[in-house]
């Protein structure tokens, strides 16, 4: 099976997607029978308290109905509500989405569902052999369930480094940036605004044009906020993933910081980290100097973080990918 997949979306975009192996998909499914088998286990003992004994045939109608809610019933609603993720999946770092890189929605989950309980794996499917083999005579390996509702199980869980280059806040952009919501932003749209970026420089002008203005008016409606005026669309997406980026850096800085506290109380001096004057924790080197604060801070992850008087003069904005900037005396000028 490859390990990525080609598929283009409506603007004739090539994307690149990491197909999930069938072993990481197998042990996934595996996990979230192991809950669906516990939650069976919990509904049948309900109802030998709760029904009559002598009532077989409400027993068995009652069996039959959970039976198929929680087979069917589990995956559709964890796949509707986290967009493409049940338990198994969330665990393995996997995620349902469509073939052309956008996000389920209930009727994909429904699909997948029935045909995974009549087709795939349970009233059909052999415990699974049909969709084993379907899946092996995919290219992308996708069971029939897939086929029937147009999706593909992907990783969703890849380090930033293993694809895409970091990307850089443009400049003039910072404080607009500090003030958004991100928390408002999905992460599938985070991941397909960063997959247009990484593939700037290859797509058609007229291409990138459509598909970056297509994606900076979802990020906006997401979020709330319109594209500021004359900023293009590549930059609108740079700040607001380079943003995402740095509160993220700075989050995960001041957790650390607050375990070191919490667990030893104090920081030792020497080599590692002691307090600084202003209370604030900081690293010193061997000879017991200050070392200059870690660009990973949260103060350097800050947008504006610039000393005041600096003079550094900032280049002008340039498209990812090595794209060539936009003329000086206008940085921001839409893509012609």
């Amino acid at each position: 099976m490859h390990e990525e997949s080609e598929l283009v979306t409506g603007e004739a975009v090539v994307l690149d997607l990491r197909v999930a192996k069938l072993a990481s998909r197998a042990l996934a499914m595996l996990l979230d029978v192991l809950v669906q088998f516990a939650l069976l286990l919990g509904t049948f003992f309900v109802l030998t308290l709760t029904v009559p004994g002598e009532d077989e045939s409400l027993a068995l109608t009652l069996i039959l109905v959970f039976l198929v809610l929680i087979l069917v019933g589990y995956p559709v609603l964890f796949e509707t509500l986290s967009r493409g993720r049940s338990l198994g999946k969330m665990a393995m770092g996997l995620r349902v989405v469509r073939v052309d890189g956008g996000p389920i929605r209930f009727r994909h989950a429904l699909t997948r569902g029935l045909a995974g309980f009549v087709i795939d794996f349970w009233a059909l499917g052999v415990f699974g052999a049909v969709a084993v083999i379907v899946s092996l005579c995919s290219s992308d390996g996708r069971r029939v369930g897939d086929f029937l509702a147009g999706t593909l199980v992907i990783r969703d869980r890849v380090p930033e480094s293993a694809g895409y280059p970091a990307i850089g806040m443009p400049p003039g952009l910072e404080g607009w940036a500090a003030q958004l919501d991100l928390t408002r932003l999905p992460d599938d749209l985070a991941l397909a605004s960063r997959q247009f970026l990484a593939r700037f420089s290859q797509l058609a002008p007229e291409a990138a044009h459509a598909l970056g203005w297509s994606l900076a008016q979802q990020v906006g409606n997401a979020l709330g906020t319109p594209v500021p005026p004359g900023v293009p669309p590549w930059a609108f997406l740079a700040a607001v993933l380079a943003e995402r980026r740095n509160r993220d850096h700075a989050r995960a800085m001041q957790a650390y910081a607050a375990q070191v506290e919490a667990a030893r109380g104090h920081v030792p001096t020497g080599p590692g980290f002691q307090r600084t004057a202003n209370g604030q924790l900081g690293a010193v080197a061997t000879g017991g100097q200050p070392v200059a604060p870690s660009p990973w801070s949260a103060a350097a992850a800050s947008p504006g973080s610039a000393a005041p008087g600096s003079t550094a003069e900032v280049d002008p904005p340039t498209p990812p990918s090595g794209t060539p900037a936009p003329a000086a005396e206008n940085p921001f000028a839409p893509p012609s």
